[in-house]
């Protein structure tokens, strides 16, 4: 299979079922694993807020791991998982278990010296950094952040290399290991905390919990690592980058590394636009980022993350192969929708009640939850379509195409960083809305760029191998649903409002979930007892 222009490939294997039921379950546990990741890190950011607040070190600690953190991004999952998981998982569909060793030695060799010598030159670049990222830090504040961050790049080098062993072990269907081991990363640093919090003044602290983080890295790689190597029956590592199969993983990951950082590129735009807006804003919009990210992280991606091994595994001629990825996708647009359209409902008409439980203490007043909240809603314009739109990609990495996926994340940057502008800095006050809500303009922005790109994969790969989408009466059984449940919700929030936060929370979305559950099974969605059936099973 060549890259980015090519056809479906010709070469005639066995057939794979196309309605192979696995990938529910795969899915299940890829959200398992990132839902206990997850919970860990709230423990993590609760605990890290007790001993260091919004003082200097904090400051210097959130600065420092995001320049590392970026490095991690590039090669992280996402990147890696596209580019050699195609292949790998190829090769085992294939019964070529002796050249997937090869590959996956090749590979783990080539990222570790890669990886190696970024880690080294960041290291010794770590003033130039801190000048790009953080311009505002001086004195001691600055000197504490080189140090953290020089502490913390070799800690972001081993995640990288996880991402290896992600890679490894969604090929060969082991995915709740490897979506579950960031859960050591964050205990490791919950337990420096806890250690050593309220032994060292927070300049210290700041500096034991960098070297934490290195430890957890460690850990994290460790706790797969034994599996891995089970798998490949032992590791032999070589730079033989001349290797067909190795040479399509390095020519597949430049472009979905060129993606990977232009995503990134538009969160640092998004963070720029917001400090051009009254104090606060930036905040605002990284707490509703917290909440809104967590639907697509446990749906969008979990999906995607199993659908990708089974979807390059696909082997037949062009027409099975077609079959197999229209079955695939279908199935997985399906398990998206039932749990992000409900997610939408939520967010869109309760999410007060849900940004108060998380956030409403101390300093976090009233106002500033409705200010959330907004920001929230805006972000559900482009909820579905965000996860929808890595299925589809998803969908092209398993073709051996990387390119087509770079192409529209740049029109998605591009456009969300024009409309973002206008709908943030200029329009609010234009049309008398208080320039603090333009935030609220950032999001929704974003949703528009979102589904310009979704219809851009679904148009494009619908060209390659036929029509593929939800049925409309799925979706409007899903909405009747979500609407009812929240309507339900509604009036909970109001009748019951007057308690706490949280307990608030629990009265309207146990409720929520359990109507939703009940009228999309009264409407005849078989998604809820295949869900009922998992919960049951483990």
């Amino acid at each position: 299979m060549s890259h980015s222009d090519s056809s479906l490939s010709g070469k005639s294997f066995k057939k794979s079922n196309p309605s192979n039921p696995g990938s529910k379950h795969y899915a299940f546990l890829v959200a398992a694993g990132i839902f206990f990741s997850r919970i860990a890190g709230l423990v993590r950011d609760r605990i890290f807020a007790h001993y260091f607040g919004n003082s200097d070190a904090a400051d210097a600690f959130k600065a420092a791991f995001r320049i590392p953190n970026f490095l991690q991004n590039l090669f992280g999952e996402g990147v890696l998982s596209a580019s050699f998981i195609p292949v790998y998982a190829g090769l085992l569909a294939r019964k070529d278990d002796e050249e997937a060793r090869r590959t996956a030695g090749a590979i783990a060799a080539l990222l570790s010296l890669v990886i190696s010598i970024l880690v080294l030159a960041g290291i010794l670049t770590t003033p130039y950094l801190i000048d790009v990222i953080a311009p505002g830090f001086t004195g001691a504040k600055r000197e504490l952040t080189i140090r953290l961050v020089r502490i913390l790049f070799p800690g972001a080098g081993l995640l990288a290399f996880s991402a290896w062993c992600l890679g490894i072990l969604n090929s060969h269907r082991r995915f709740f290991l490897s979506y579950a081991a960031p859960v050591i990363w964050n205990v490791t640093l919950i337990l420096t905390m806890l250690q050593f919090g309220s032994r060292y003044a927070q300049y210290p602290l700041a500096q034991i919990l960098a070297w934490g983080s290195v430890l957890g890295s460690g850990l994290q790689v460790c706790v797969q690592l034994p599996v891995v190597l089970k798998l490949l029956h032992g590791l032999r590592l070589s730079l033989d980058y001349h290797a067909k199969n190795v040479k399509t993983v390095v020519i597949n990951f430049f472009p979905v590394f060129m993606g990977r950082g232009v995503v990134q590129i538009s969160a640092y735009v998004d963070a720029l636009l917001a400090s051009l807006l009254p104090t606060g804003a930036v905040a605002a919009l990284a707490y509703a980022q917290t909440i809104y990210t967590l639907p697509v992280s446990l749906f969008g991606m979990s999906v995607s993350a199993a659908e990708l091994p089974l979807m390059s595994g696909a082997l037949g001629n062009d027409q099975e192969v077609a079959n197999m990825l229209r079955a695939r996708i279908d199935s997985g647009l399906r398990q998206i929708a039932f749990f992000v359209l409900p997610s939408v409902v939520a967010f869109l008409l309760v999410g007060d009640v849900i940004v108060a439980a998380i956030y409403q203490t101390g300093k976090f007043m009233r106002a500033d939850v409705i200010y959330v909240w907004g920001i929230l809603a805006g972000a559900t314009v482009g909820l579905l379509a965000s996860t929808f739109g890595r299925l589809y990609s998803s969908a092209y990495y398993a073709l051996r195409d990387t390119k087509t996926p770079l192409r529209f994340a740049i029109i998605r940057v591009v456009l969300t960083t024009v409309l973002g502008y206008l709908c943030a800095v200029p329009l609010p006050p234009a049309i008398g809305i208080s320039p603090r809500w333009g935030v609220a303009g950032l999001t929704v922005s974003a949703g528009i760029a979102a589904w310009v790109e979704f219809a851009l994969l679904r148009r494009t790969l619908n060209r390659r191998i036929g029509r593929t989408g939800l049925a409309m009466s799925y979706l409007a059984k899903l909405w009747v649903a979500a609407l009812a449940a929240a309507a339900a919700g509604w009036w909970l929030r109001n009748y019951f409002g007057h308690l706490s936060p949280i307990l608030l929370a629990v009265i309207v979305l146990l409720p929520f979930a359990i109507v939703y559950s009940t009228i999309s099974l009264a409407l005849g969605i078989s998604d809820v007892r295949t869900l009922f059936r998992r919960f049951i099973k483990s």
